[in-house]
């Protein structure tokens, strides 16, 4: 497996607990698996297994390979090379991207597979994440293809977020020591330049992505990102898996974080965690508020994570039965706007710029609704957080989001959330008040609560999709990309 982060080594987003959770997951069911990451600034485990060069294109460089357990089963590559890896950010700093991405990410690929390729033994799949392991595949289909250990070995690649298409300029290709053959439509070759996501999708034998929707999602121009025709072409080897979360780490009935643990056979102790939360984000904690149903969200604080929705509704949230607390950064304007909207409404919204992971748990521990109202979500972590912690969701009804809450149904009283759709801000607040409105039904609302908590988001279901996904690309046979082998 190749990823370009991964917990507990690096994390920028939710690649890196998909990363870090799936090869322990599949640890558990009985596999044996190796994860490549760079060994980033400030990354200490490990062991050093060996040294050698690698040669990239024109350049070499001296390599580092450290080898930490995982867990019994599984266990992280950490590939060091301080001239590509040891820098302040993974990706880059603020909003500017390292200029020499393509050649960090190109070595990442390649080191991966020259240490592989050096101990052995035989992989029987090579799972790539991202467009940073993007080349992971082209390399395995063209410069390793008649290779002893690596020749014919499937590959299965996965998109996290197709936004992010890893684009560089076509002398790229040589640079990293491929062909110009690959410059083309079947190829690397996107709008006039190399995409490292394309190279993904074209070399290998399964494309995954992280739910049912969002891959049925990704083939239509609204959320393709230009990537819709060429998704397409792959829709028989195009398959969804929801990413699943850690329950260990997310517990509410042995959680460290919270002030007191419940279960779904006793919530007494959500009632005290949310009292907890509103001391800690200054909100009053007795009284009218504390009976008023809380609302909690988490989030980057941006267009598609449906802040735009919610600026709409600026004016009418404050009036609404409900107090808001918000943790998360992003756009400046949301972060002034909400900024704004605490100062005026002190007893109905708090807000915590930045990220705090112990905050990020009392949220999902003591509100009593979880609000996510994305314009588009592949996965979604939050929501099956919410669930487990027996918090209502209230979510935009897109990728992942749509394929993990089902929509509260008044009549048979089944469903776990509420769902709104078309990216409405008044689809938003109607279905919003739906879940007031309910809370204010105590034993309907508990039934609501507990449905969620019974269900299984786990990584040891996702990751036995996984299994069959790895199976069907040792048997089947790579359809597109036609790709050459370099002479």
């Amino acid at each position: 497996m190749i990823a370009s982060e991964a917990v507990p080594f690096a994390k920028t987003g939710g690649l890196a607990d998909v990363a870090g959770a799936l090869p322990v997951a599949l640890a558990r069911l009985g596999h044996h698996v190796t994860l490549a990451l760079p060994r980033y600034r400030g990354v200490t485990a490990g062991q050093l297994a060996e040294r050698f060069a690698v040669t990239l294109g024109r350049r070499t460089f001296d390599a580092g390979f450290v080898e930490a357990p995982m867990s019994e089963g599984a266990g992280a590559l950490l590939i060091d090379c301080p001239e590509l890896y040891d820098r302040p950010e993974l990706y880059g700093v603020g909003n500017d991207d390292y200029p020499d991405n393509a050649l960090r990410f190109a070595f990442l690929a390649r080191a991966a597979l020259e240490f592989t390729g050096r101990r052995g033994p035989r992989p029987d799949v090579l799972h790539a994440h991202d467009w940073q392991a993007g080349l992971a595949p082209v390399y395995l289909r063209t410069l390793y293809a008649t290779h002893p250990v690596l020749g014919g070995v499937p590959a299965v690649f996965t998109i996290h977020n197709l936004a992010y298409q890893g684009l560089f300029p076509p002398e790229t290709l040589p640079a990293v020591g491929l062909g110009w053959e690959l410059f083309a439509v079947d190829g690397l070759e996107y709008w006039g330049r190399v995409s490292y996501l394309k190279g993904g999708i074209n070399f290998s034998k399964v494309v995954t992505t992280v739910s049912k929707k969002y891959a049925k999602e990704i083939q239509t121009p609204e959320f393709g990102f230009g990537f819709d025709g060429i998704l397409r072409q792959r829709a028989k080897d195009l398959v969804g898996i929801l990413n699943g979360i850690d329950v260990d780490a997310w517990n509410p009935a042995d959680d460290p974080l919270l002030p007191a643990h419940y279960s779904a056979t006793d919530l007494s102790g959500k009632r005290v965690a949310k009292a907890r939360l509103l001391e800690v984000m200054g909100l009053p904690s007795r009284g009218d508020v504390v009976e008023r149903p809380l609302v909690g969200m988490i989030s980057r604080l941006v267009d598609q994570k449906g802040f735009d929705l919610l600026a709409e509704l600026a004016n009418e949230l404050p009036r609404l039965d409900a107090t808001f607390v918000l943790l998360g950064s992003g756009d400046p304007r949301y972060e002034q706007m909400w900024t704004a909207l605490a100062t005026a409404h002190p007893d109905r919204i708090a807000v915590r710029i930045g990220f705090d992971d112990p905050l990020a748990h009392l949220v999902e521990a003591g509100a009593d609704i979880f609000l996510m109202p994305s314009r588009f979500e592949p996965c979604g972590l939050n929501q099956m957080y919410s669930l487990r912690y027996g918090t209502v969701p209230v979510v935009g009804a897109t990728g992942g989001l749509d394929d993990t809450v089902d929509n509260y149904n008044r009549r048979t009283r089944k469903g776990a959330g509420f769902k709104f759709r078309d990216g409405d801000s008044r689809a938003l607040v109607t279905a919003l008040r739906s879940a007031l409105e309910l809370y204010a039904r105590p034993r309907e609302w508990r039934a609501l609560q507990v449905t969620g908590m019974q269900q299984d988001h786990s990584w040891d279901a996702s990751a036995r999709e996984y299994v069959k996904t790895y199976e069907r690309a040792m048997g089947g046979a790579a359809r597109p990309g036609r790709a050459r082998r370099r002479r």
